[in-house]
C-alpha cells in the first residue's frame, strides 16, 4: 500500500511519481489496478463531473461524497482530497474539522491551495497527523484574482515569490506540492530546491510526478482540452458509437436477441 512515506522515498530514488484524478467507485477501481501512485479526488469534479464553469460551487458535502465512493475502489493507491473552496481559507479551526471529515471518509491526506499565507493552517493540520499536499502556480479557486486560466510565475519577482513559497510549504510540512501552470524552468528550480516531491500540471517535465485530470486524457471532457494535457483516447466517441448502435439495434427490433432473454 502506498503511503506518504512511499511518495516522499520516491522523490529521493528518482522515481517518478504518477497522479490521476477520479470522481466515483468505477474508475478509481481502475486506477488502482493499474498502480496509480496518487489518486487525487479533485475538486475539478465541479467541471467534469457537474457542468460547472470553474471549480468554485462545489461543496465539501459534494466532496466528502466523492471521495467515499473513490476509498470504496482503492486498495493501494493513496487517496488525496481537495479540499473545496471556503473549507479551509476562514479559519484554522474550520480547516481541521473539514480535513478531518476528509479522513473520516476515507482519504489519507488532504491539498489545499495557497503559498504563505496558508502556513499557519497548514502547519496545524500536519501538527495533527493530517498530510498535506500544497498547490502553488494557478489556483484554480483564485480564478477571478488571476482574470482567467493564465500562466504563472512568469517575472523574476513572481518566480522568486513562488521559490520562497516551495521552500516554505516545505517548512511547514507539506509532503508534496503540486505545481499548475507555470514554466518549465521554474519548475525545474523548485524541484531541485526542495525535498519534497513536485506534482507538475502544466509544468513540464522536471517535476518529480505529474497529474492530468482523468477525463482528459480519456476525451470525455469536451468542453475544452487544456495545451498541457494529453488525450490517449477518445471515449466520448466510443460511448457515441456504443450508444448509437444500441439505440438503432432496439429500434429495429435485434436487441434483445434469443441469447438475451433468461428463458
Amino acid at each position: 500500500m502506498i503511503t506518504v512515506k512511499t511518495i516522499l522515498h520516491k522523490k529521493k530514488k528518482g522515481e517518478k511519481i504518477v497522479c490521476l484524478t477520479a470522481y466515483d467507485y468505477i474508475t478509481a477501481r481502475i486506477l488502482d489496478d493499474t498502480g496509480v501512485h496518487i489518486i487525487l479526488v479533485g475538486d475539478s469534479a465541479a467541471n467534469v463531473f457537474a457542468g460547472e464553469k470553474t471549480t468554485l460551487p462545489i461543496t465539501m458535502e459534494e466532496m466528502l461524497y466523492h471521495t467515499k465512493v473513490v476509498a470504496r475502489g482503492v486498495k493501494n493507491s493513496l487517496i488525496i482530497a481537495d479540499m473545496p473552496f471556503l473549507s479551509y481559507q476562514v479559519s484554522i479551526e474550520m480547516a481541521v474539522l473539514n480535513a478531518g471529515r476528509f479522513l473520516q471518509v476515507g482519504a489519507c491526506g488532504v491539498k489545499l491551495e495557497g503559498g504563505t499565507p496558508m502556513i499557519p493552517t497548514i502547519k496545524r493540520l500536519v501538527e495533527l497527523g493530517i498530510p498535506v499536499m500544497g498547490h502553488l502556480g494557478l489556483t484554480p479557486q483564485s480564478i477571478h484574482k488571476f482574470g482567467g486560466y493564465k500562466t504563472q510565475g512568469v517575472g523574476e519577482k513572481d518566480a522568486a515569490r513562488m521559490m520562497e513559497d516551495a521552500k516554505a510549504l516545505e517548512a511547514a510540512g507539506c509532503f508534496s506540492i503540486v505545481l499548475e501552470k507555470i514554466p518549465s524552468n521554474l519548475a525545474k528550480n523548485i524541484s531541485m530546491a526542495i525535498g519534497i516531491p513536485t506534482i507538475g500540471i502544466g509544468a513540464g517535465p522536471h517535476c518529480d510526478g505529474q497529474v492530468l485530470v482523468l477525463y482528459d486524457i480519456l476525451g470525455l471532457f469536451e468542453d475544452f482540452t487544456p495545451r498541457f494535457a494529453k488525450r490517449y483516447v477518445d471515449f466520448a466517441e466510443q460511448m457515441r458509437r456504443a450508444v448509437g448502435q444500441y439505440k438503432e439495434e432496439v429500434e429495429k427490433g435485434t436487441f434483445p436477441a434469443a441469447e438475451h432473454s433468461v428463458d
